[in-house]
């Protein structure tokens, strides 16, 4: 049970607010009032003996420990029938993980005055009596204050290094991309432990991307992509140390913390330096307004590539030296602007010659290429809410070809045209109007004959949208609204956040994740709501059953029997579970353990569900209801695929792709062919199945659209005539962006300032 806003706790500590929960508990903002200062207050609502006993180890590993990088607990005590609670420094700011959101690649001289702080922590922990290791740094465990000071938080996985002791079932969560691999299982844990861990963190901070799993490089020889590759402009001596901590081997590591500290200074200065007090530019106020930003998985958004910074160097009080990273000044920007433009005007120059040369050789080709590129970047007009009108849609012809039944099959389109209006009307069928067209046209080929997309029919609930939506509040809230942008209606009001809508087969209710603080891959400490009737004048959303860790991804079968959903419970890694919608029972007890799996998809024609399954880069497969994984394309070896959504048919999957160097998320398809054909396979295979004789063609992947646009997350209509999706092509906002299955005639639903994101069709009512 969460302590509600203005709370009195233990007759001391008055609750401002939740800062967050985890798998063994929630963090709040409070007011001690015995002295007038603002602390945090941790609890522990799972009063096994097991979690006790933790976290009576965290109070008092943490009660002893004073560093200028750590903080300090200042009370610990037990309320009988409601938890234990810890009360330590409240410690203002954002963490690593929010300041990479901010501002995205973090300079390389910041980037070691972090690494440089946390060491001088974990080389006090390591000399502590007995020894201490945090075993869980990671960004979001690394917090910046108003000052610009830097701190380690969150012991929760923390122990002593006496002897013979192991790790207990109750501490052996893990971070995948951060976690080395003697940290999966019992294996001994030692400094080097965290010194891998930071060394994860620093290299997501200088490349804005999270390193290979160390478990997948261990097992299936999966190689660490070097930093300079990722980012280029790191230098090659900090390249160097970073990936030296990552060893998976801990030998083959630095093996003291002022080891890795010394490096880092070698590595940023020609000299080593003295440094006795670090800061950074300090965050921007945090009050009242979330941070930019929307993900807290770094490596599923572009990261942006900051200027050189300017280092100022002065003398601290107690004869050290303080670096201090500021933004450049007016002159280097004014240098490095002149410099874009004269590159800008070569490029266009050199494009001009090519062209005229080209022309003059021969003019027709010339000619037809600068069409088909004019075409192709063609942008349509932002979405503008208008009254539906007996022609719903209007679009420049030819329409492009659709996909018969609602599928993904590869077809050839005509040109991509522009959408000149949109307006859903869930009454009359609606009928395509022709508008004037260019004066140019262009000879058709004989074959294949193309053949306009049949307009879709949106009746009752297909004509809705629902999603999620920072407008007007400080954390999302689920919205639904018609697919003409009209009708918008605000569905929760829940204090901690709601995303990831899903509805039943039937279209009346509906199930949500909360907390949810932004649109992220993970969701620790978050658990299911059940709206039980959308269009209800009162909606009191009620809680499903869940256990500590998080339960997120909610997927409904096409009975509505079942509920599918990703968990963080029991080992901290993301799995696949399946709960009995009427029972609330786990239909699923053992899946395997430490292979991520998570955002289920159910065919709608199987008992199939297209899952993500991630060893250093993300996959889609398909699992069998007995766990049996099925391979369903040779995966990208530069790119992680997400997201999955199927057609209505069961024929194809759309999911979504994300390049690992630089470029912008795009939408690619999987065609299946016959839905009802299945392959053998053996659960755990790591190679593709092998297929009894049918008629049943091979799976064919294809890109459904661009990547000069950001999308993602698409999901298709009832129908399987268009998808919706979200995307940010204009700048930092996201908005729902609606378009055929076909991939053309984008169009915008949303057009509000703040994010809009998790977008899903309501299916229709019956």
């Amino acid at each position: 049970m969460l302590l509600e806003r203005g709370a009195l706790l233990n007759n001391r500590y008055r609750i401002i607010e939740i800062l967050g929960q985890g798998g063994m508990g929630s963090v709040y903002k409070a007011v001690d009032e015995n002295l007038g200062v603002e602390v945090a207050v941790k609890d522990n609502l799972f009063t096994t003996e097991e979690y006790a006993r933790q976290f009576r180890r965290e109070a008092v590993l943490l009660a002893t420990l004073r560093h200028p990088n750590l903080p300090r607990v200042t009370d610990h005590f037990v309320i009988d029938g409601q938890g234990q609670y810890l009360v330590m420094d409240y410690i203002d700011g954002e963490d690593l993980r929010q300041r990479m959101d901010r501002i995205g690649i973090l300079p390389e001289e910041e980037v070691v005055i972090i690494g440089a702080a946390i060491c001088d922590a974990l080389t006090y922990l390591a000399a502590c009596d007995p020894p201490i290791v945090h075993r869980d740094i990671k960004p979001g465990n690394v917090r910046i204050t108003p000052q610009g000071q830097i701190y380690l938080v969150d012991f929760g996985l923390a122990k002593d290094l006496k002897t013979h002791q192991t790790t207990t079932t109750g501490a052996r969560a893990m971070t995948p991309g951060y976690s080395p691999p003697e940290q999966y299982g019992t294996a001994r844990t030692d400094q080097r432990t965290d010194i891998y861990s930071l060394g994860a963190t620093l290299y997501a901070a200088l490349t804005g991307m999270i390193p290979e799993d160390a478990l997948s490089r261990a097992v299936d020889r999966i190689e660490l992509t070097p930093v300079r590759r990722h980012n280029p402009r790191v230098s090659r001596r900090m390249a160097v140390v970073i990936e030296k901590a990552l060893d998976i081997r801990p030998d083959g590591r630095y093996q003291m913390a002022e080891d890795f500290k010394q490096a880092l200074l070698s590595a940023a200065t020609p000299s080593q330096r003295n440094i006795e007090e670090y800061l950074i530019a300090p965050p921007p106020s945090l009050e009242n307004k979330p941070l930019p930003g929307d993900h807290a998985l770094v490596p599923r958004e572009v990261a942006v590539n900051l200027p050189r910074s300017t280092n100022q160097i002065s003398s601290t009080p107690q004869g050290g030296i303080r670096l201090t990273v500021t933004s450049p000044n007016g002159r280097t920007q004014r240098r490095e602007s002149r410099r874009k433009f004269f590159l800008i005007l070569l490029f266009i120059l050199i494009i001009t010659m090519t062209a005229v040369g080209l022309y003059t050789v021969n003019p027709s080709v010339t000619k037809s290429v600068l069409e088909r590129m004019f075409n192709s970047i063609a942008v349509p007009p932002p979405f503008t809410t208008s009254t539906p009108s007996p022609t719903p849609i209007q679009l420049e012809t030819p329409v492009p070809v659709g996909l018969s039944g609602g599928g993904l099959e590869p077809t050839i389109t005509a040109t991509p045209t522009k959408i000149t209006k949109l307006v859903v009307n869930p009454s009359p069928s609606p009928t395509a109007t022709d508008l004037p067209t260019s004066t140019s046209t262009a000879t058709p080929s004989p074959t294949p004959t193309l053949t306009p997309t049949p307009v879709p029919t949106l009746k009752g609930g297909s004509g809705q949208v629902a999603f999620a939506s920072v407008r007007g509040t400080k954390l999302p809230q689920i919205w639904l609204m018609s697919t003409d942008g009209t009708n918008l209606r605000k569905l929760t009001n829940i204090s901690e956040g709601a995303c990831q809508p899903t509805f039943s087969p039937d279209g009346r209710q509906l199930i949500f994740v909360s907390p949810c603080d932004r649109n992220k891959e993970i969701y620790n400490g978050s658990a299911l709501y059940l709206i039980t009737d959308v269009d209800a004048d009162v909606i009191d959303p009620i809680p499903l059953p869940t256990v500590p860790g998080g339960d997120f991804d909610p997927a409904w079968s096409p009975d509505g029997t079942k509920i599918a959903f990703t968990s963080l419970r029991e080992t901290g890694s993301p799995r696949i579970f399946v709960m009995d919608f009427a029972t609330k029972e786990i239909l699923n007890n053992e899946p395997e353990l430490y292979i991520r799996r998570y955002q289920p998809a159910w065919s709608p024609t199987s008992n199939k569900l297209a899952i993500v399954e991630e060893q250093g880069l993300g996959r889609v497969v398909l699992q069998e209801e007995d766990g049996t994984i099925e391979e369903l394309y040779k995966p990208s070896m530069d790119a992680s695929d997400m997201h999955p959504a199927w057609s209505p048919d069961g024929k194809s999957i759309v999911f979504t792709r994300y390049p690992v160097r630089g470029r912008l998320p795009y939408l690619v398809g999987v065609s299946l062919g016959n839905p009802q054909s299945s392959a053998t396979a053996t659960p755990g295979a790591s190679t593709p199945p092998a297929k009894t004789p049918t008629s049943n063609p091979k799976p064919l992947e294809f890109t459904l659209t661009s990547d000069l646009v950001p999308m993602r997350e698409a999901k298709f209509s009832p129908d399987g005539l268009w998808l919706v999706f979200e995307s940010w092509p204009n700048g930092p906002s996201h908005d729902i962006v609606m378009m055929t299955a076909s991939g053309s005639s984008r169009v915008s639903l949303t057009d509000d300032p703040e994010n809009d994101f998790d977008p899903v069709w309501r299916p229709p009512i019956n």
